[in-house]
């Protein structure tokens, strides 16, 4: 070598790096306790719908409405083009257009009881309005129910209450009338293009799968770290992965950004990343174990971190460019996917240095734990 490698001391400094990951780690903790994950759509159920617009859409206006109809959490993004626009809401438009509707019938003098599923004998309606203080005459009369929004309607009593029952559901009817009011905000001509809900049952089960895959995944890192490796290892590089999730939680968790689904694979890909950065260093500190054995397991350590750091930090800033390249170019739809993997290549950055490391020296690392076990009958009495 032409020049002299420059040791840099990683594990003098390891105490103090311990207490602010310490302290940063029940921050996060605190604050997901307190403040909680804002679900997206994925895991809380809503509503997604697709839209497009005859011209280029005005983003700023189709938010404000969404807004102005007090929809919960809206988001309005362009989606493939300037004329697609993607609307994601937490609210179930069922609801809204069971809202809408009640609201005209007590301007008629009238309550909504409920709302039911048709009978047999109304094959293809698809929602049935309960009324009380209004005949049929009353809701005919004051125009309550537009064919123009619900189709077909016909009139029924039971039990001294009017039953309406409608061919459009409610949902379809509210959908109807929001890009009505989008029309008349944009001047635009506006076709919708699929609606999608999706209930709370299906938010929890992807919650539920979402949690089991990041379990999976801490499993199985250990087992293959500690089989590779050895058990301290394993311990240290668990700790670190557990260290970059918990904090980027955390910061989600501040900010109080949406959490969905891309956020959950940015977390699976953090964990692979992260983990791959560890095996690196831990791969060389096995190496210089095995090869300076008369030297202090520290000095050991900041060797073989200092011989992987040019690897490491070129890898973690390519990582980063593309990244925000992804944040900056990528739109609103991967915003949370690209944040969070830039919170995890920073955090998991450190992590690997001072963390997994940290870890294995706490437990004692010694060159006894990596030298290759002599076999069995290895030493054969050469004497004749």
């Amino acid at each position: 070598m032409s020049q002299e490698l420059k040791i840099i001391n990683f594990m003098g400094v390891r105490k103090l790096t311990s207490g602010i990951s310490i302290v940063l780690v029940i921050a996060s903790v605190v604050c997901i306790a307190i403040f909680g994950l804002k679900g997206g759509l994925d895991f809380t159920g809503g509503t997604q719908l697709e839209v497009l617009f005859d011209r280029p859409a005005d983003l700023n206006k189709v938010r404000t409405l969404l807004e102005e109809k007090e929809l919960e959490s809206p988001v309005a993004v362009l989606f493939g083009s300037d004329k697609q626009v993607m609307i994601r809401t937490q609210d179930e438009m069922k609801i809204k257009g069971k809202e809408l509707i009640a609201e005209k019938i007590i301007a008629a003098g009238g309550v909504l009881e409920g709302v039911e599923r048709p009978s047999r004998e109304y094959e293809g309606f698809a929602d049935v309005l309960v009324v009380t203080n209004l005949s049929t005459a009353d809701l005919q009369q004051k125009a309550v129910i537009s064919e123009a929004d619900f189709g077909r309607v016909q009139y029924a009593e039971r039990d001294g209450k009017t039953l309406v029952v409608l061919e459009n559901s409610l949902d379809s009817a509210y959908v109807k009338e929001l890009l009505t009011a989008m029309e008349a905000a944009t001047g635009a001509k506006i076709q919708l293009r699929s609606s999608e809900f999706v209930g709370p049952q299906i938010g929890d089960e992807l919650r539920d799968q979402g949690g089991l895959g990041l379990l999976t995944a801490f499993v199985l890192v250990f087992l293959y770290v500690a089989v590779q490796f050895q058990w301290k290892f394993s311990v240290g590089a668990i700790t670190a992965l557990c260290h970059d999730v918990i904090i980027t939680l955390g910061i989600f968790s501040v900010f109080q950004w949406d959490f969905d689904l891309t956020v959950l694979a940015a977390l699976l890909a953090l964990i692979g990343y992260s983990i791959n950065d560890t095996i690196v260093i831990y791969d060389r500190i096995r190496e210089n174990f095995r090869i300076m054995r008369k030297m202090d397991p520290l000095e050991v350590i900041n060797i073989s971190i200092t011989q992987t750091l040019g690897r490491s930090v070129m890898t973690s800033m390519t990582v980063f460019i593309v990244l925000v390249c992804l944040f900056v170019f990528g739109g609103e739809l991967l915003r949370g996917f690209s944040t969070a993997l830039i919170i995890g290549v920073i955090v998991g950055t450190y992590s690997s240095i001072y963390i997994a490391a940290n870890i294995t020296v706490a437990l004692g690392i010694a060159k006894e734990d990596l030298m290759p076990k002599e076999k069995e009958g290895a030493e054969i009495d050469e004497s004749p």
